[in-house]
């Protein structure tokens, strides 16, 4: 060997990859550290024939969990008041990993009626070719649920709001029925993100079993990441969903976690600086005449306002409109069009608004308003600009 290299070695491969420096412990920054692996070296055979993958006492392989994703797991915890949160790759993938790690064939499962469509579509496509039943209620009618409800009920999700057209439920009524007979309760919490309510201590002594978010939303809040989270208080339930997280081999990258990481701190800030653009702006439609009902649950008169009140400190900075039937869904159409500062797509929470027209029809079984609905999520522009962005776009109406 010379120059430490070893023979043969001339361009020192191994010794850079064998190399021998390690830093000075004791470096402390504001963010923590990103860990990035799929290969977790152990120390010897004892060490790795006594690994455990069921909790954070050590590291198994990079997909189970590294210091980065323990790290952003602990923290999504204690921000939705759990104590066990799995990571996933998207908000829909953590609702299939509820279905999937709690369901089986013979087995029913019941999805409020205004939900999510992708968890919807879930439910009719793979849990009913895998003999897994559904129906849909209505969750603004717990006597929608309590009919609903059957021996063979196993799982009843709620969400709150409900999507786009966002109702606000009666959310212990609903837990109350479900516990009576013996179901599971999960609730989609996206809408809340763990600031507007406690999904787990809804009214005390009682809560929802899971809580499942798309950190994609407020979590992230910089419309550039993909992930999920599943969030528990139970131990056993935990490990019921962590054993098919596992076998499922689901994971998320560790540049997402440190993007996470980075976003939580200003969570609560941007949540209630969204939430008072959106009501601005919500009261603002609530005067127009081309408008029939403005949905937003902090606004007197939008379904649910009473379950709203008694039970949020917060709204999420998210709202829908319909407009009114003489204008067809064209001139609508043409509306979102002439926006300039909205901009046309999926998602919300981030920092540039957004907009969508929807179909209800399409959506609903049941639909209380005729009339095409545009569905706003305000970002962090100047309320008055996104106002004024509006009024100029209702020109195109006519």
């Amino acid at each position: 060997m010379a120059d430490g290299k070893p023979d043969g070695d001339p361009a020192g491969a191994t010794a850079l990859i064998h190399h021998g420096y390690a830093p000075p412990a004791g470096f402390v920054a504001v963010q923590p550290p990103v860990h990035k692996a799929s290969t977790v070296i152990f120390a010897d055979t004892q060490a790795l024939h006594s690994r455990q993958w069921k909790d954070k006492t050590g590291y198994t392989y990079g997909l189970h969990g590294t210091p980065t994703t323990f790290t952003l797991e602990e923290r999504i915890s204690t921000l939705e008041g759990g104590l066990q949160t799995l990571l996933l790759p998207s908000g829909l993938a953590a609702i299939a990993l509820v279905d999937m790690a709690l369901l089986r064939s013979g087995d029913e499962v019941l999805i409020p009626d205004n939900a999510y469509g992708p968890g919807k579509d879930l439910a009719r496509g793979e849990l009913s070719r895998w003999g897994i039943s559904h129906r849909f209620y209505d969750a603004m009618d717990p006597s929608s649920l309590a009919a609903a409800l059957s021996p063979a009920t196993r799982l009843v999700w709620l969400e709150a709001a409900g999507s786009v057209t966002m109702e606000f439920p009666d959310l212990p009524a609903l837990i109350r029925l479900a516990r009576a007979r013996g179901a599971m309760v999960v609730l989609d919490n996206t809408w809340g993100a763990g600031i507007a309510f406690n999904a787990f201590e809804i009214e005390p002594g009682l809560g929802v079993d899971i809580s499942v978010q798309a950190l994609t939303k407020y979590p992230s809040g910089g419309a550039d990441v993909l992930m999920g989270s599943v969030t528990t208080r139970d131990h056993d339930l935990h490990l019921r969903l962590k054993g098919t997280h596992m076998r499922m081999g689901w994971g998320v990258g560790a540049n997402d976690a440190e993007l996470l990481l980075r976003s939580l701190p200003t969570l609560a800030l941007r949540y209630h600086a969204q939430d008072a653009a959106s009501r601005q702006l919500a009261d603002w439609w609530h005067r127009r005449a081309e408008i029939v009902q403005v949905l937003h649950p902090a606004l007197p008169g939008s379904p649910g306002h009473a379950s709203w009140r008694h039970l949020c400190a917060a709204s999420a900075g998210l709202f829908s409109v319909v407009f009114h039937e003489r204008y067809e869904p064209q001139q609508v159409h043409a509306f979102v069009d002439a926006l300039r500062l909205f901009k046309i797509g999926y998602s919300w929470a981030g920092p540039v608004s957004l907009v969508v027209p929807y179909d209800l029809g399409a959506m609903r079984s049941q639909s209380a308003w005729k009339g095409t609905l545009v569905r706003f999520s305000v970002g962090l522009e100047a309320v008055d600009d996104l106002i004024g962005d509006c009024e100029q776009a209702l020109a195109a109406l006519e």
